[in-house]
């Protein structure tokens, strides 16, 4: 089943996801990572091939004007606040916007203070430190950053994984399952994990998910057939004697609408909320 899109809105969301898309994709944007940053660099925990790794400076792909997510001293603000690239000097300097706290006012801070800075290029996650030299305030409010000693990244998956809350109806032909709620607690481009009772679907089984997205404003309803790859249960269901189970599903044959409105929100989640990348 198509997607169905409200009218008058499906020339703006197909603009919004073709854009989030692309800016995500393609040039470095606001970090995406796990829910935990280590070390001082702040690489993801979550990254999936293994311990972080040096990479040069280029290896970002930083271009003048992008987005790139700071995080403040911890004294200062716990948010961490989008950031603007306005130019580097090579093994001297980064000039950049000053973070802002939750109320869009602008933090102040002190020759010697470290942000910690993250990037998401591609299909890496870069994170490193840099100490602020020198606090300007003509013709703008700008700030420079010693040029990073060291930059550390690594790979994440080639289908980035978020968790999300997302209310949803499922049907299962092999059970007779008709509409029957669920809860998608972690969604990628090619699958979801879904929460639903016990005995909703076996391991093999195909199932058909409807649920309600919204992105960069603009309200979808999906509905994707999908298959049961897995069925199990954790600690927490086994404990409370819920009847629920966990279902891995793989989405098939989705079509290429519906597959740009799954990117577009799996980056939407990345870039507004980086801590829920799995």
């Amino acid at each position: 089943m198509p997607t169905h899109i409200p009218s008058g809105d499906d020339t703006r969301l197909r603009a919004a996801t073709s854009a989030s898309t692309a800016t995500a994709a393609a040039h470095p944007g606001p970090a995406a990572a796990g829910e935990d940053w280590n070390g001082a660099a702040g690489l993801p925990d979550s990254a999936e091939q293994g311990k972080p790794s040096s990479f040069p400076f280029e290896a970002m792909n930083l271009k003048v004007g992008d987005r790139i997510q700071a995080q403040p001293p911890a004294k200062i603000t716990q948010e961490r606040s989008f950031i603007k690239l306005l130019g580097f000097l090579p093994e001297v300097s980064l000039m950049v916007t000053p973070p802002t706290g939750p109320n869009g006012l602008r933090l102040q801070f002190l020759e010697g203070e470290e942000l910690i800075i993250r990037v998401f290029s591609g299909q890496n996650a870069f994170g490193f430190s840099s100490a602020i030299t020198r606090v300007c305030k003509l013709p703008f409010p700008y700030l420079h950053l010693t040029f990073p000693a060291e930059v550390q990244g690594a790979v994440i998956r080639k289908a980035p994984r978020v968790r999300t809350k997302i209310i949803a109806q499922v049907s299962a032909a092999a059970s007779g399952a008709a509409g029957l709620p669920g809860v998608i607690s972690n969604l990628s481009a090619n699958g979801a994990l879904l929460d639903a009772r016990t005995g909703l679907a076996q391991k093999g089984d195909a199932v058909e998910l409807q649920f309600k997205v919204k992105v960069h404003g603009v309200d979808a309803a999906l509905s994707l057939h999908g298959r049961v790859r897995s069925v199990f249960s954790d600690d927490l269901i086994d404990q409370t004697h819920a009847s629920l189970a966990h279902y891995g599903l793989e989405f098939e044959n989705v079509n290429a609408n519906d597959q740009m409105i799954l990117q577009a929100l799996i980056y939407q989640h990345m870039i507004e909320s980086p801590q829920s990348l799995i």
